[in-house]
Formats: structure tokens, sequence, C-alpha cells
């Protein structure tokens, strides 16, 4: 999906016309109108205006292989209020558990970046490994797959959040992609 297609759904998403959003934003219609058909873009202050407007993040109008659905939530957590237990291998386990007990299924998630040809040629050369240890390091997080009857959640849990989106369609196998990561099932905790 294009930034303009992402913009005009976000925008009819918050029931906004082109007119509304653009008086919001300071902008004039037509140009509303020329981002929504791809022949232009926002600059940077314009794009965080829209993100706060229409409630979605920066990197979702950007990204073109972002699957996450409008509806997120984000909540503040305290990682030490939580106790990993039983199939609950660590914190982060405990915290997505919590917050989602009554899942039908839980799967704790391996997060793989998907490199770029210049990236995998650096980790080739320089040291294997090196480019997924860095994205590991920049993003310490628990990434899990919730499921509840038809509907499936991508969860991800920091040491000061948890944030869970509703995934537009269905996740088929034990592999998928959602932006510039591949995520493999991995073990359940619930």
């Amino acid at each position: 999906m294009t930034f303009g297609e992402k913009l005009k759904n976000a925008r009819k998403e918050s029931g906004l016309s082109q007119e509304q959003l653009a008086e919001k934003m300071s902008v004039s219609r037509s140009a509303i109108a020329k981002w929504e058909s791809d022949k232009g873009m926002p600059d940077v202050t314009n794009l965080k205006v829209m993100s706060s407007l229409l409630n979605v993040s920066v990197d979702y109008l950007l990204d073109d292989d972002e699957q996450i659905s409008f509806n997120e939530i984000k909540e503040a957590i305290n990682l030490d209020d939580y106790k990993k237990d039983g199939p609950r291998r660590d914190k982060k386990d405990a915290v997505c558990y919590e917050k989602h007990k009554d899942a039908d299924t839980i799967y704790a998630l391996i997060s793989k970046r998907k490199m770029s040809k210049t990236e995998a040629l650096i980790d080739f050369f320089v040291q294997p490994g090196v480019v997924e240890v860095l994205d590991r390091v920049k993003e310490i997080a628990g990434f899990y797959l919730v499921e509840k009857g038809n509907k499936q959640f991508f969860v991800k849990v920091t040491n000061d959040f948890i944030t869970t989106s509703e995934l537009p369609k269905k996740v088929e196998g034990k592999k998928f992609d959602i932006g510039n990561h591949r995520y493999i099932k991995g073990y359940k905790i619930l």
C-alpha cells in the first residue's frame, strides 16, 4: 500500500473529509489531494501533525510493507510488577499473558530483521550476524502473536510499554513479515 493510499484510508477511518483534514493541518485541500494521489509528500512537520490527527504512526504512513492496523493500544507498564512462571520464560512473557489472559493462544515470536543488500554485504564481510546483533541491542523488546477468536494481535512489550495492534489479515503459517522484520512463531505462553 502506498503512502497516499494509507493517508486516504486513515483520513476516512477518522471520519474526516480532505477539506476538514486540510483545515486542521493549516494546509490547502489540494495539498491533501496531491499527497493522497502520491504526487507529492508532506514535510516532516506536516507528517507529525498528520500522524497525530489521524492517530497513526509516521512509520505506518511511510513503510510500504506495514501490516499493522489502525487499532493500536499502548499502555505504560512497570516490568518489576510481573513474575515469570510456568511457560512464561521472562517478565515480558508475563506482561503479555496478564494483559491477554482471555486469548485462545499466545505465541512468543522470534524477530529477525530483513536486511538490505548493502547491510547483507556488510554483515557478510565485517562479521556475520553483526547487523542482527546491533538491531537487537537497539530494540530490546518481546514480540507476541495473540489469537482471540477470529482476530489476531501483534504485541510488543518493552521495559516501559505494552503495545497491542490488531492485524488486518490473518497470519497463516509459522513465519510472517511486518515492516522490515520477519517474525517466527516460537513457544506458546498460553
